[in-house]
């Protein structure tokens, strides 16, 4: 009877260790997914003087826009915080979008090149974004089914936020 007992806690305790790994494991990657979205935006927002630069002398009336997006880039990479990105994301939408009422400034190559890296970019940032949910997906998964869920609460494991667009 002793045997069983000891082979009863001896397979708990393997399998905490097991599931307690894996959720750290999970973990991991889902702050490396964080951090890849980060990267990217910051990498984006570096393009944002050279784009504000190249485009001012076409562009007196939106400067209030470009002071925005330049006031935001900085808290963003004050704070690092993902709603932030989303909120740039926003405005470097309308920049976007206001740059095409001037056909003039599309012909300038410098500003060309700064719009194809700018447009790589996003398409990074989206590509890190569903990453980081499915990683978000699998981790909250993992911690929030039974018996891991057990497991989770006793070691502090919280449910993750997916990344979500914030909506104008």
């Amino acid at each position: 009877m002793v045997y069983i007992i000891v082979l009863i806690l001896i397979f708990i305790l393997i399998y905490t260790l097991i599931i307690y790994n894996k959720i750290i494991k999970h973990l991991n990657t889902v702050k490396h997914a964080k951090s890849s979205i980060e990267v990217y935006l910051t990498q984006r927002f570096d393009l944002i003087p050279n784009l504000v630069e190249c485009v001012k002398e076409y562009s007196k009336y939106e400067e209030g826009l470009f002071t925005k997006i330049t006031e935001l880039r900085a808290e963003f990479m004050r704070e690092k915080e993902l709603s932030k990105g989303a909120q740039l994301d926003n405005e470097v939408n309308n920049v976007v979008l206001t740059l095409e009422n001037y056909p003039e400034l599309k012909a300038n190559e410098q500003f060309l090149n700064l719009q194809k890296n700018l447009t790589k970019m996003e398409n990074q940032i989206q590509a890190a974004r569903r990453i980081y949910n499915n990683e978000v997906e699998k981790y909250n998964n993992l911690i929030n089914i039974f018996p891991n869920n057990m497991l989770a609460s006793i070691f502090k494991f919280k449910s993750q936020d997916f990344y979500q667009k914030e909506e104008k």
